[in-house]
């Protein structure tokens, strides 16, 4: 399963002139800062059909034609409030739209296009921007809420017979659970115009399982279990000379689910794991307007042995992208 929850871009590097924010003059001669509200859009675009136990690709899935294909379209509308220069409010609301091939029983071709959970937050730099350095931090906590759907189900078959069997827990807009989300956001000036930068998030998932039949005959793998999630990038960004509101980066990015839980139990069924990826991107800032494209290219990945796994003796196996394609368009109003 990759990571639902996207880091931030950092635009320190293309975006705005000083610290970003116009200060005006009212008729009463009181400063006001302009543009404070901040819509994005982000799409992600993640096709999965490679199988691997542990790191070991299971080639054969190709060759027999029983690969499990999964499709995923993730679009992420936020809006963020700029309640002071080093402190912001945001909120997120995904919408995704996912088909699968599910070619073991009970056999069906599942679409989902519905809401994802949404998270409502806040964000804040620890130094004041732009501080006397250069460099910053930046920390985040949002809260989760449940508000995806986690019981999609629809018509498939089974031993010859039609039955309502659940959706793949790849592909369910939500988990069932109330979390949080915790992030960190830094970057620094280093030689010939260039910056370093390291974002990472992490979902904490504290309920257990969410209660929704899986359909699997495995001992302990009765119902999904709400998992908690990672995301880490970092790498280099460069400006381009004599275009400063654009720029090139290339770094590393690693997501995924992790065996066992922060907090709470983590019983149930999951696939964790974890992709490792090179991650080249391009941002780039027209006026009110900033861009981004990246295309991690996956160089490792490990489907870990789950808990029920351990407990069942066994391996599960689970599919990873080649790649994918992350594009996103900011404004500021």
């Amino acid at each position: 399963m990759a990571a639902r929850q996207g880091a931030p871009v950092l635009g320190v590097l293309c975006s705005r002139p000083k610290d970003g924010k116009k200060v005006s003059v009212d008729a009463d001669g009181n400063k006001r800062l302009e543009d404070r509200f901040t819509l994005g859009i982000g799409y992600r675009w993640l096709p999965s059909h490679r199988h691997f136990v542990g790191t070991v690709e299971q080639k054969q899935r190709a060759i027999l034609g029983t690969e499990i294909v999964n499709h995923t379209h993730i679009m992420d509308f936020s809006l963020t409030y700029d309640l002071t220069k080093r402190i912001t409010l945001n909120t997120s609301i995904p919408v995704i739209k996912s088909y699968r091939n599910q070619l073991y029983a009970p056999t069906a071709e599942f679409r989902v296009f519905s809401q994802g959970d949404a998270t409502f937050g806040f964000r804040a730099w620890l130094f004041r921007p732009p501080s006397e350095s250069r460099r910053n931090i930046g920390i985040g906590l949002s809260l989760k809420t449940p508000t995806g759907r986690f019981r999609v189900a629809q018509d498939a078959v089974r031993a010859g017979q039609t039955l309502r069997a659940t959706a793949d827990q790849s592909i369910q807009p939500g988990d069932g659970g109330t979390g949080f989300v915790a992030d960190v956001n830094a970057y620094s000036p280093t030689y010939l115009n260039s910056w370093l930068f390291f974002q990472g998030t992490y979902l904490f998932n504290p309920r257990n399982t969410n209660g929704v039949s899986t359909f699997r005959t495995r001992r302990y793998e009765n119902v999904f279990s709400v998992a908690d999630q990672y995301l880490v990038r970092g790498g280099l960004t460069r400006t381009i000379p004599k275009l400063r509101r654009m720029a090139f980066s290339i770094g590393m990015r690693m997501e995924g689910v992790p065996v066992r839980d922060l907090l709470g139990r983590s019983d149930g069924f999951r696939r964790p794991g974890y992709s490792l990826a090179v991650d080249p991107g391009w941002m780039a800032a027209v006026g009110k307007y900033s861009f981004s494209v990246s295309v991690p290219v996956a160089v490792r990945r490990d489907r870990k042995r789950s808990v029920t796994d351990y407990l069942n003796n066994f391996h599960g196996d689970a599919a990873f992208a080649d790649y994918s394609i992350i594009a996103g368009v900011t404004r500021r109003f």
